[in-house]
This record gives structure tokens, C-alpha cells and sequence, in this order.
């Protein structure tokens, strides 16, 4: 045979068609989530541009063998458990969640009732029911607790002043408690004050402000009412003693004299009572209550020789709320 020169060699390559690559087995790479028994799945049919180990998407057999090795597992594992963390924090998250909002993920009662509940088509919840039961009880309550305060404000009490009796009054030189030499005045008395309660359903209790008995602007005499009860359609007299014992009268006094001071006439002093009376009357315990308020001023005079009887103030006060 004759050694072929280059040149022919040169020739032939070009001329010959160009041999196609042997083919190979193919093989798939499976996704982490296939169970081992899918690994063996080969398919060993026709090439494919993915087949040749120049395509870019050519997988080389090992990487297989690496996707089913023990650290991508092991990868798998950790991706799941992490999963399952996000999911049971979520769903405390979502429990909690409820349990604030009053919410129940077991469907039970709770002690709210939205819109939603009343807009199903389904049955009107227990809670619902019970919501609705004491917003009416609170409003039906309400209501009666405004019927009975009104109507015990009708049945204010009835109160009269009697009368009065001057026990004593007496008017002589005398000095303070710092050595100021000036007058001095002792007057004591009785006030008789008539108190009635019309209420037919309901007791008052009864207290007054200080008795004062003025001469002019200058307090002379004071005395203080005990509180009492009263009850329903009833009514009692009070005799409450009103004095002063050594009561300096400085420049305010100079009207005032008395027989026993000069020995003349016995004296007439124009004087002047006022207190308040009070009344609490607890309706309904202590919910539901009423107070009242009576305002008295009497103008009455003193006759110097008329001490120790009655002195009728029939006409002689002034009553008002």
C-alpha cells in the first residue's frame, strides 16, 4: 500500500461526512420530593440536543448521584422541620389572636356578637342572645331607675315652724375673753319645727344646717337640729333649743338693752331666724336616690315681757327650695 501524503489525508477528512457522537444513556434528574424508588426511572430512549455533554443544559451522571447523596437529605430535612416551625408559630400567633378578640377556634360561646354572626344564614349563636338580653335589662332598668327618681320628686316634705318660746335674754357690762370691756348678751330659746313626709313608697332622712338667730348682721344664738329618719306618710315635731351664753356684742350692739341693763321698759328686739333643712330619701337603695332641700327665714320680735310663752310664727316665715 502506498503511504498517503498529507495533502490526501487533508483531502479525505473534508470530504468525509462528519461521525455523529456516540450516544449515551440518558439520564433525569428527579426532584428532592420523589421518593428513591423514582431514582431508578431511566429512560434510556432516543437523544436529545440536552443529551450531549456540550448542551448547557447537559447533566452529568454524577450530579445525580449527588442530588440523591446523604447531604441533600440531610438539606431536605432541615427545609421541612423549618417549615413546620413557621407553620406552628403562625398558628400560635392565630390562637392567640383569636382568644384576644374574644374568638373561640372551637366554635364556643363567647360573651360578644358581631354582625357577621346575625348575618349568616345559619342559627343566632347563644352569646347573641345573651348580649341582647342584658343590653335590654341594663335600658328597661335604666328607665324604671328614671320613672321612680321622678316620681319621688313629687313627694317633697312638708316642714312648718311652729313656733318659738325665749327662755331667757339678758344684757349687762362685761369683758371679752382678751379684756376688751364691752357688752354682753345671753338669750336662749326653743324652735319648734313641724316635718312631714307625704311619700307613699319611700323614708327620708333628715339633717339640718346650724339654727342662727341674728339681731341686725351680729349672731346671737345658734342650736343644732339631730338628724332623724321619717317614714312614709308620717310626721313628727322637733323642738330644737336655740342659744348664747356671753355673747360680746362690741359696736354691733348698740341697739340692743334690756330691763335687767337699765331697769327701764321691758325691750322689743326685732330678730331674725334662718336654717336649712335636708332630706335623702334612697329610693331604690342606694341606685336610686333623691335629695331635698328647704330654705327657711323667719322675722320674728323678742318682747322682753312675753319670755317663756309661745311666740306663733304662722305668717312670719319665708320657705323656698
Amino acid at each position: 500500500m502506498h503511504a498517503k501524503t498529507d495533502s490526501e489525508v487533508t483531502s479525505l477528512a473534508a470530504s468525509s461526512p462528519p461521525r455523529s457522537p456516540p450516544r449515551r444513556p440518558i439520564y433525569y434528574v428527579m426532584s428532592p420530593t420523589h421518593s428513591h424508588h423514582d431514582v431508578d426511572r431511566v429512560s434510556l430512549g432516543g437523544s436529545s440536543p440536552g443529551a450531549s455533554p456540550l448542551h448547557p443544559h447537559y447533566h452529568h451522571p454524577h450530579h445525580h448521584r449527588y442530588a440523591s447523596s446523604p447531604i441533600h437529605h440531610s438539606r431536605e430535612s432541615s427545609t421541612t422541620r423549618l417549615s413546620a416551625s413557621l407553620k406552628y408559630t403562625s398558628s400560635s400567633w392565630r390562637k392567640l389572636h383569636n382568644h384576644t378578640e374574644g374568638h373561640h377556634p372551637d366554635g364556643a360561646a363567647s360573651s360578644g356578637c358581631s354582625d357577621s354572626d346575625v348575618e349568616d344564614d345559619g342559627p343566632i349563636p347563644v352569646r347573641c342572645y345573651v348580649a341582647w338580653f342584658v343590653l335590654g335589662f341594663i335600658l328597661l332598668f335604666t328607665l324604671f331607675s328614671l320613672i321612680l327618681w321622678g316620681a319621688s320628686k313629687s313627694y317633697k316634705p312638708d316642714i312648718f315652724v311652729k313656733g318659738v318660746v325665749f327662755r331667757s335674754y339678758d344684757i349687762h357690762a362685761g369683758t371679752d375673753l382678751t379684756g376688751v370691756p364691752t357688752k354682753m348678751l345671753s338669750i336662749n330659746s326653743t324652735v319648734r319645727i313641724a316635718f312631714r313626709n307625704p311619700a307613699t313608697f319611700f323614708g327620708v332622712h333628715v339633717s339640718s344646717t346650724p339654727l342662727e338667730i341674728y339681731f341686725s348682721d351680729l349672731k346671737i344664738a345658734t342650736g343644732y337640729m339631730k338628724e332623724f329618719y321619717q317614714s312614709r306618710k308620717s310626721g313628727r315635731t322637733v323642738a330644737v333649743a336655740v342659744g348664747g351664753s356671753q355673747v360680746p356684742l362690741y359696736g354691733g350692739g348698740t341697739g340692743l338693752r334690756s330691763r335687767t341693763e337699765d331697769g327701764g321698759a321691758p325691750a322689743v328686739v326685732p330678730l331674725e331666724l334662718s336654717f336649712t333643712i335636708r332630706a335623702r330619701a334612697y329610693v331604690l337603695g342606694h341606685l336610686v336616690r333623691s335629695k331635698f332641700y328647704r330654705h327657711v327665714r323667719c322675722s320674728l320680735s323678742l318682747r322682753e315681757d312675753r319670755l317663756d310663752k309661745p311666740l306663733r310664727l304662722a305668717h312670719a316665715c319665708d320657705y323656698h327650695d
